[in-house]
């Protein structure tokens, strides 16, 4: 058995927090620290004040084909590949980084994130896998996520063409509707 010095003990111990915190499941935490699972599950305890999530992780590409998904895996998946190429960053890094970003992101774009870390993570080793890939958009030349096999010729993003009920959501009708009574109690006073 490989003994660790205190130093790298400690930086496996932050890893995990910094994981912990930004939501990562156990099976997350297991496949990328080398931690023993009831060091990592007091770990998990200790940050978050509960037991870990038991349950299955997401196991399916076609989650991020969806519209809204698609672009928000896009994103991450962008910001995740350059961290790594570019700026050098360790898969860990670059994973914990660029999820640090895109949730950046969405605040400050008045989104909801759609993405968690534990998807984002599954992302990422869809693409190591070869089941997942970038197809460039014909129209605005941005890179998105797309099946490995799909083709690539042509081929139009959500953003640049989003389904004809985008953003119709409940949700988005209640925002519009309590705006409008906002106005309108605005208007009166």
């Amino acid at each position: 058995m490989l003994k660790r010095s205190l130093t790298e003990d400690a930086q496996e111990v932050f890893r995990a927090i910094a994981l912990i915190e930004l939501g990562a499941r156990m099976q997350v935490l297991e496949s990328e620290l080398t931690l023993s699972r009831d060091r990592m599950i007091r770990l998990y305890r200790e940050v978050k004040g509960v037991s870990p999530p038991k349950g299955m992780l997401p196991f399916s590409a076609d989650w991020y084909m969806t519209w809204l998904a698609n672009i928000h895996a896009s994103l991450f998946y962008n910001t995740y590949l350059f961290l790594k190429n570019e700026a050098r960053c360790s898969h860990l890094d670059a994973l914990t980084k660029g999820y640090r970003l895109y949730l950046e992101h969405c605040q400050h774009s008045e989104t909801e994130p759609v993405l968690d870390l534990t998807r984002a993570w599954t992302l990422v080793r869809f693409f190591d896998a070869d089941i997942l890939q970038l197809t460039k958009c014909c129209r605005c030349s941005g890179k998105f996520v797309a099946h490995k096999h799909d083709l690539q010729h042509n081929v139009v993003c959500g953003a640049c063409q989003p389904p004809s009920r985008a953003g119709k959501t409940k949700k988005a009708a209640a925002a519009r509707q309590e705006a409008l009574s906002g106005a309108r109690v605005a208007q009166a006073a």
